[in-house]
């Protein structure tokens, strides 16, 4: 195994703390990986890694030779990439919400291999946070505003937001014309995995946010469930436009307060601060951008 591949090696072990699944990741024996990693600790003279049977942890020397490693691995990559006119190669891992991905991402992949034949993409579904760097995954891409200071965010699409009710909830209820109407009405309640607490409804009035919790009969954390209580009449739903199209065109759903919108929603890619931005990421962080765009017009960022 040359330098370069023993450096590959050396980071993947870093990242998933485990020589299984960074050899399987890489497609080599464990064997292999084991004495590789060996090899390379000889050579240095120093020790990289501390081993326990439960896990892998890099030493303090072992943390700064990662971190030289990743910067080698990304300068050789670019400038492969810049003399050859080669494309980046190789798996590439993200992690996304899976309406997004079926919505923006699927319909389009095709065209991206046919650009980029030698590169593979793992999906991963979730709105979870996610450590990026212990799950060897490349890059998420998320709604709402970043959280996470250890991670670099790239905006991607702004997505408008709509608020809406089933026809048999407003014959019900009556259907509000200014966010003041809004008293006697429900809410389905949209609960954040990341602060565990309900999202108010949004409605923006003379240039003011104003945030309204309505009472509500049921509270979920995801997006397709929402979508279906709306439907059975449960409640006012706040959800991306994109998400309930079909629906608003069909009838099955009906737009409210169109004058007072929600806030849109920003929608990032983000990827892990000690890292550089490899090529792999890049085209597929360009290439998904005009996805958005492509499909949402007011999604541009």
């Amino acid at each position: 195994m040359d330098s370069l591949d023993a450096m590959r090696l050396f980071a993947r072990i870093v990242e998933r703390r485990s020589f299984s699944i960074a050899a399987a990741d890489l497609s080599i024996k464990r064997s292999t990986a084991t004495e590789a990693m060996q090899q390379l600790e000889q050579r240095l003279g120093v020790r990289l890694l501390n081993r326990t049977t439960r896990s892998v942890n890099p030493t303090v020397d072992g943390e700064a030779y990662y971190r030289r490693c990743l910067a080698i691995i990304a300068d050789v990559e670019d400038a492969e990439g810049a003399f050859t006119g080669a494309k980046p190669r190789g798996l590439l891992r993200i992690d996304v919400f899976g309406t997004l991905a079926r919505h923006f991402l699927l319909p389009s992949l095709p065209r991206f291999f046919e650009e980029y034949p030698y590169m593979q993409i793992h999906i991963g579904e979730g709105d979870r946070l996610v450590d990026l760097v212990e799950e060897g995954v490349d890059c998420v891409i998320r709604s709402g505003e970043p959280r996470d200071s250890t991670m670099v965010g790239r905006r991607i699409a702004m997505l408008d937001e709509v608020t809406c009710g089933s026809p048999a909830y407003l014959a019900k209820h009556g259907t509000p014309q200014t966010p003041d109407d809004l008293e006697g009405h429900r809410m389905i309640a949209f609960v954040s995995s990341v602060t565990r607490n309900v999202i108010p409804l949004e409605f923006m009035v003379d240039g003011t946010l104003r945030k309204v919790t309505l009472p509500m009969t049921v509270s979920v954390n995801a997006g397709e469930t929402s979508f279906d209580l709306a439907r059975l009449g449960f409640g006012l739903l706040q959800v991306p436009r994109y998400h309930i199209a079909p629906a608003l065109a069909s009838g099955a759903l009906v737009e409210v307060l169109p004058a007072f919108p929600p806030s849109p929603t920003p929608v990032s890619l983000l990827y892990p601060h000690s890292r550089q931005l490899s090529p792999r990421v890049r085209v597929f962080a360009d290439w998904v951008t005009k996805e958005f765009a492509s499909r949402v017009p007011s999604a541009a960022a």
